[in-house]
């Protein structure tokens, strides 16, 4: 998870702490991440993916 980003300090509730940075990676054909979203909210974000998938 650190290798990719998705590991590390953060804030919560106002004090820096250590742990998962909530991600989302975009894995292409050839098993390559073509496009990663760090610190993404819930709300929206499975039909942005949807909508940037459609074309």
């Amino acid at each position: 998870m650190e290798k990719y980003g998705a590991f590390g300090e953060k804030m919560m509730y106002g004090k820096k702490v250590l742990g998962v940075i909530r991600s989302t990676f975009l894995i292409g054909p050839t098993e390559t991440i073509e496009r990663a979203w760090y610190a993404a909210r819930a709300d929206g974000h499975a039909a942005k993916v949807l909508k940037l998938l459609e074309g």
